[in-house]
């Protein structure tokens, strides 16, 4: 095993949360060092997108069909694609304070994930290839450079990249040792939005596989220090190509964007005064610095959606809930089945590695329990060899089987760091990957490329609660090991990523909603 291999798994070991300790952090709050949760670059010249607000969006379950047209890329579908992806969706104020949500979801709603891309010659913003920074606090871009390519050529009608960095510090601040998973998560919500707010449009999205970290980072400049407070750099994420037309017979992307280095020399805001020293942080993203998988075409899943709400009204009233009432959170078992089915379609051509442990509370026409449901048969085996032997394994529906039956709503609270949100709810689980054989086996860069798996699943249960009129909320907070002893499981062959819980959430009424961009 070479040692950037054995450095993750010693860093996932160490930054699992248990009774007897969490992961290390700070241990309280510095409010004093909260980070800026917006990035600027000095000097760069800005282009405000128009508000798309009043933009009509197909129904949200014909998203889900291959019977939108294709919209033109322009200036207005452009921010639109931007405006439902990344942008903030409302403004929330006690009062006294303000504070901005976003259509992608975020732990802590910290928002370490920025957004860039690379435009070609496009009426409004420049005649040449462009280089932007998307800025969500004022839905513009700034123009980091442009520059002449001929790209273009080899690619699809009104294409364009788009790609996701971390400021790992925005994480770090409150999380500590953690942080770095949590980032990962939010690239993974990030990566969701971006594709759903690209199908509203028609638009066929591919992450781009073969490519390096290290390529990413030199296109986009986050490899020059002298643009980045050295405590604040930006870590590579992925790159995402977006075209009016279905990408067939694509070019390998890798090789076409060997030469594309545009001088950058813009420099970024501070987002901090004071910082903290994490050293392994900096251990785990130098282990994960490496090469993402080939990828493969993703195709749309055909599931039987009944919601008719817009897609940009489910897309903006996503949020995620504080408090679940356990009096209202029932659900049908048919709610249940679709929210479970959304998640099947892989969201990254990569490889599905998750499966979903769920702790059933109130769902009517399914008793309570614990069940799995199976999004890649192909551990299915393995994962019955690896659970309790006494588990079931009773077939309840298609994918879906009883591993026991019983009362979990303490359990899914005490995994869940204590939070109600897990027993208060309709149903909890756990994001359970395949991990161990992956990462020896396929690469370092897969640790990163499994955390964006869940991070999409994520924002998928979070777009198709909203649309059944229920709640969620993505939990960071739980207790590694005691999950995986509850199953059984003694090895790393399968680990826990993330945990959520579905219900219906109690509003806060102290609150108001504002819209952004007045």
């Amino acid at each position: 095993m070479n040692q950037k291999v054995e450095d993750i798994f010693e860093y996932h070991e160490q930054t699992k949360h248990s009774y007897s300790r969490y992961a290390r952090s700070l241990g309280y709050m510095d409010w004093a060092n909260q980070p800026d949760p917006y990035r600027f670059y000095q000097g760069a010249p800005t282009r405000k997108l128009p508000i798309m607000i009043e933009a009509k969006t197909p129904a949200y379950h014909d998203l889900f069909t291959d019977t939108l047209l294709a919209r033109e890329l322009n200036i207005d579908t452009l921010s639109q694609f931007l405006q439902f992806s990344l942008a903030l969706a409302a403004i929330k104020t006690d009062g006294f304070n303000e504070w901005a949500l976003r259509c992608n979801a975020s732990s802590g709603n910290l928002h370490p994930s920025e957004g860039y891309l690379i435009l070609p010659p496009c009426h409004d913003i420049s005649t040449q290839t462009t280089l932007t920074h998307y800025a969500p606090k004022n839905h513009s871009l700034e123009i980091l450079g442009t520059f002449e390519s001929d790209i273009w050529n080899h690619l699809p009608k009104d294409s364009f990249f788009i790609a996701i960095s971390s400021i790992l510090y925005r994480e770090i601040w409150k999380y500590g040792e953690r942080a770095f998973r949590y980032c990962l998560l939010d690239a993974g919500h990030a990566l969701r939005a971006l594709q759903i707010s690209a199908q509203t449009l028609g638009w066929h999205h591919q992450l781009i596989g073969a490519i390096s970290d290290t390529q990413i980072s030199k296109i986009f400049g986050f490899d020059q220090p002298q643009r980045f407070n050295e405590n604040e750099k930006e870590a590579p994420e992925m790159l995402l190509l977006i075209s009016s037309q279905k990408p067939e017979n694509l070019p390998e992307i890798a090789p076409l964007l060997q030469n594309l280095f545009p001088n950058v020399e813009t420099i970024a805001n501070h987002i901090a005064q004071n910082y903290q020293s994490w050293p392994l942080i900096d251990i785990i993203e130098k282990a994960t610095h490496a090469s993402i998988q080939k990828t493969k075409t993703q195709k749309i899943s055909n599931l039987l959606r009944e919601c008719k709400k817009e897609a940009k009204e489910v897309i903006l009233e996503r949020r995620s809930a504080q408090v679940m009432d356990q009096h209202k959170s029932n659900i049908t078992y048919k709610e249940f089945m679709i929210m479970l089915e959304s998640t099947r379609e892989c969201f990254s051509g990569l490889d599905n590695a998750i499966n979903l442990i769920i702790f059933a509370h109130r769902i009517t026409g399914l008793k309570e329990g614990l069940y799995i449901y199976i999004r890649e048969a192909t551990f299915k085996e393995k994962l019955q060899q690896s659970m309790h032997p006494s588990f079931s394994w009773e077939k309840r529906d298609e994918n879906l089987y009883l591993l026991k039956r019983g009362d979990f709503k303490t359990s899914a609270r005490n995994i869940s760091c204590a939070q109600a949100i897990a027993s208060d709810s309709a149903f909890s689980l756990g994001m359970l990957c395949h991990f161990h054989d992956e990462i020896s086996q396929k690469g370092t860069h897969r640790y990163k490329e499994l955390y964006w798996e869940c991070g999409a699943i994520g924002q998928q249960l979070y777009l198709e609660a909203t649309s059944l009129g229920l709640s969620a909320t993505g939990i960071g907070c739980f207790l590694d090991d005691i999950f995986h002893t509850l199953l059984g499981l003694k090895s790393d062959t399968f680990q826990s990523l993330y945990h959520f819980t579905i219900g219906r959430g109690i509003k806060d009424e102290r609150l108001m909603s504002k819209k952004p961009y007045n």
